[in-house]
């Protein structure tokens, strides 16, 4: 997918990666909008959060409880599951965060994030054909 992050292994994440997802919930929580939208450093790298909400789009783990109520803030309704301990998985926790990011972006007039990913997007795609 993205061979600035970790792979998931069959919808499970690294540890690394979880700690990335975490960090960057609590970025996205700090930031008003107004700014450019915020980035975290993996292995030297600059990587925005939104990819790295992105790439944990398909982790079927259970969010931790403690980072649920950052995600639930974003919700214009309340979170209910049809599980019986109510748990979210960090896939929807990244879906609801990749829109957060693109609603505040949109608000904010500030698109540049967009033109990053496609351009990071366009990058991985060459390496793949490259390396094929």
């Amino acid at each position: 997918m993205n061979n600035l992050l970790p792979e998931l292994h069959e919808g499970h994440a690294p540890i690394a990666l979880h700690q990335l997802f975490r960090d960057s919930l609590d970025l996205y929580d700090d930031w008003d909008g107004a700014s450019e939208a915020p980035a975290i450093y993996h292995e030297g790298s600059l990587i925005p959060i939104a990819m790295v909400f992105g790439h944990m789009r398909g982790c079927t783990d259970i969010l931790p409880q403690s980072q649920k109520a950052l995600v639930t803030v974003q919700l214009t309704k309340p979170w209910s599951s049809e599980g019986p301990t109510d748990d979210m998985t960090v896939s929807t926790a990244a879906r609801i965060m990749s829109l957060a990011m693109r609603k505040r972006l949109a608000r904010s007039g500030r698109s540049e994030m967009n033109a990053f990913l496609r351009k990071m997007e366009r990058r991985q795609s060459h390496r793949v054909t490259r390396d094929a």
